[in-house]
């Protein structure tokens, strides 16, 4: 279990069940067919949850660049690792959205509408609007990667002995997520991760699919450009407020 190797399980499953999620909600026939958003954001967040706790140990758990290239910035993760662990990231969404739609294969056939085929691959627009979903997935991945600069470890008494909570110790984060989902997803479906959206995009222009649709390349920058500088801007806040003269 590499860093490499942890990266990409972790972002895997993450993409696994998240998009998995969206596939059981969209599509037709299935049980979860129109469930709702509250479904959608829920098992997004608990989907976070299953991939730090399988990726933390080994390699703290980005899972997301806009999470390595903050904590880079930062001077908290080595540039010359940023690359290597983009590419697991990716890789491993990939995985995740070639296995969601091999179990969904069936309810993708049977779905006709084109963009509800496209959902469960890659973020969209509510309304499309470059400017406002870009200034979107620039808050969403702010409050994410600021809020997970203040995590803080379990302690206990006044020499604040560190208390190892094991697992549950990931649970804030798949908070954090649910709430960006509920309360800032409904513009551009949060993507707040790059590879979470670039890696199924590029699977869902690549597959076999019946009835495909357009793959959208033209608002593929967005998810990606937008959370990379609200990692950005958090990182710099963040040093900002707790610069040392």
């Amino acid at each position: 279990m590499t860093e490499f190797v942890a990266e990409f399980i972790g972002t895997a499953l993450i993409i696994l069940l998240g998009n998995g999620v969206v596939a059981n909600v969209v599509l037709k026939e299935t049980k979860g067919n129109n469930s709702g958003w509250m479904v959608i954001t829920t098992a997004w967040a608990l989907a976070v949850f299953v991939g730090v706790v399988i990726a933390a140990p080994y390699s703290g758990a980005h899972l997301n660049p806009a999470v390595t290239i903050a904590l880079a910035i930062t001077q908290k993760f080595a540039w010359i690792k940023v690359p290597y662990y983009i590419l697991a990231q990716l890789c491993g969404a990939m995985l995740g959205s070639i296995l969601v739609w091999l179990i969904y294969k069936d309810h993708f056939d049977a779905t006709e509408d084109k963009g509800l085929k496209a959902a469960p691959f890659a973020t969209a627009p509510a309304i499309r609007n470059y400017k406002s979903n870009l200034f979107s997935e620039i808050i969403g991945t702010f409050v994410l990667i600021f809020v997970i600069f203040y995590f803080t470890n379990a302690e206990m008494g006044t020499d604040k002995t560190p208390i190892g909570l094991g697992s549950i110790g990931a649970i804030p984060v798949a908070f954090l997520v649910w709430v960006i989902g509920l309360a800032l997803g409904g513009t551009t479906g949060y993507a707040i991760n790059p590879v979470r959206d670039l890696g199924p995009r590029i699977i869902h222009s690549i597959i076999p699919m019946k009835g495909k649709g357009s793959s959208d390349w033209a608002y593929a920058w967005v998810p990606i450009v937008g959370p990379i500088c609200g990692a950005a801007l958090a990182a710099l806040l963040y040093l900002a407020l707790n610069f040392k003269y």
